[in-house]
């Protein structure tokens, strides 16, 4: 395939910077890398705190961000074996690994300490080719749309390996704090596809609505619910079994430990800045409550996710921008007014 020397690209130099759409030089992958022509990619939260650089971990820099690319394999590096050129492949968050740590081989390489991030450490999918790992790419079927499938390379690997964390059984309840963002669409998806009854929680009664066409039996509006705790207990006749937090608010997360079900388990996701839970040592002992912090999924986590969508069970909830737009998403998104998923499309 025909690789051009340069290409289209979001890169900021500082953190908070100016959002550049420009031209940049195409990367070379390394002998253990692909290179991606990336078709689209999913817009995530993650992408904003990078941005911003305010977490704890600091980003590369200048920078490309974006770590949910859906795209075609167009090189690939020597010591790259069981990829073709022409093979779906996507970028996730985990670009690469050590493979040779303890966590690595017990299948927790998401927490590598000599983890790469796509978008945060490694130039991400914001741009029109980009680099992978060929170990930690994910295979995207062929045939598959590449603008839907690209939000399930973060959120819905994400969302899925979180409810596998919240030690569910078919039939059981659980609770989605978020439920109408971007990663809460896709865990009330892929819980009714597992098997759960969920109670969806957010905030607006357009929301309400979103949540239960994905499948939602219950929701609780907190904006005008007086009493939350109380109607997430009362629907789910005692708690649910387990929460999963996507939202980013630090009393959303709170209330979760307080309305889950005795024995219950719940599950941290989103990433408030600076945000704390408290757990009152009391009534977390004598309900015997788990609090868990849930990354992202390893490999085996992804191909789960991704045969979930493949099987039509997962439909994303997207809404296609160019690349360029990149800077008007960022602003909605700290708004609050996203429903669903942005995917930018490389070539505008």
């Amino acid at each position: 395939m025909s690789i051009p020397e340069t290409q289209k690209a979001v890169i900021f130099e500082t953190n908070g910077g100016p959002l550049l759409y420009k031209d940049i030089p195409v990367p070379k992958p390394k002998a253990n890398e692909l290179l991606i022509n990336v078709k689209y990619s999913g817009v995530c939260h993650t992408d904003l705190h990078a941005w911003k650089g305010d977490w704890p971990l600091a980003t590369k820099l200048p920078l490309v961000g974006g770590h949910e690319g859906a795209g075609v394999v167009v090189a690939m590096g020597e010591n790259v074996k069981g990829w073709k050129v022409g093979d779906y492949a996507g970028v996730k968050w985990l670009n690469s690994s050590c493979n040779s740590c303890e966590f690595c081989q017990t299948t927790c390489e998401p927490n590598c300490a000599d983890a790469d991030l796509s978008g945060y450490t490694h130039d991400g999918s914001f741009q029109q080719y980009a680099t992978a790992d060929a170990i930690h790419a994910a295979r995207i079927p062929q045939g598959t749309d590449l603008a839907e499938i690209s939000p399930i390379l973060c959120a819905g690997i994400t969302v899925y390996k979180a409810l596998k964390t919240a030690n569910l059984k078919a039939g059981q309840w659980v609770a989605i704090s978020g439920a109408a963002g971007g990663l809460g669409s896709l865990a009330v998806q892929y819980a009714k596809a597992m098997g759960y009854r969920v109670v969806g929680i957010d905030g607006g009664a357009d929301k309400a609505d979103f949540a239960k066409s994905l499948g939602a039996e219950a929701f609780v509006d907190f904006l005008t619910t007086k009493d939350v705790v109380k109607a997430v207990q009362d629907i789910t006749n005692g708690g649910p079994h387990g929460v999963v937090n996507v939202s980013v608010s630090e009393r959303a997360m709170q209330q979760s430990v307080e309305y889950v079900r005795s024995t219950g388990t719940v599950v941290l996701v989103g990433l408030p800045a600076g945000a704390k839970v408290v757990a009152p040592v009391f009534e977390s002992v004598v309900k015997s409550v788990n609090i868990r912090g849930s990354y992202v999924g390893n490999r085996a986590d992804s191909a789960e996710a991704i045969d979930f969508f493949s099987r039509g069970l997962i439909k994303c909830p997207i809404k296609i921008v160019g690349l360029s737009e990149l800077p008007e998403v960022y602003e909605l998104m700290e708004q609050g007014k996203i429903l669903g998923r942005y995917v930018v499309d490389t070539s505008k």
